[in-house]
């Protein structure tokens, strides 16, 4: 796989009830602005919000595609921008914008709403592990 700086990858999904469901059982994250809509009416979002860290998930299946098989995340910051709502149709763009001498990358992790609208603006560093048999 050519990796190269500018290199781009995007990875979409939209999250659904089952996602927050599920991301309440991995984690244990029972946060009631995940789930009670009475709850989450009294708050500044006046509804329910997804778990930012699915929009997290979505970076990850983004730099396997970015670097193929045996791709090895590093290092991730990131902060959230804006909620996440059950029904949105989130889009992970990446970039490869720097590579070191030991071959690791930094790549501009951001994701989107379907409303074109940052959620989620970070950094990764990450590298390929998988050598390839000759």
């Amino acid at each position: 796989m050519n990796i190269e700086i500018g290199k781009t990858a995007e990875f979409s999904k939209t999250i659904t009830e089952d996602d927050v469901k599920k991301m309440v059982v991995i984690s244990g994250d029972d946060n009631p602005i995940h789930l009670d809509e009475e709850f989450a009416k009294r708050t500044i979002y006046r509804g329910r919000i997804a778990h930012g860290l699915l929009s997290l998930g979505l970076v990850s299946a983004a730099l396997t595609k970015l670097f193929g098989p045996g791709n090895i995340w590093l290092n991730q910051t990131f902060s959230f921008t804006k909620p996440i709502h059950i029904g949105d149709t989130l889009k992970a763009k990446l970039k490869i914008i720097s590579i070191d001498k030991r071959k690791v990358c930094t790549v501009e992790t951001l994701v989107y709403n379907q409303n074109d609208e940052l959620v989620l603006d970070g950094k990764a560093e990450s590298k390929v592990a998988y050598i390839k048999k000759k």
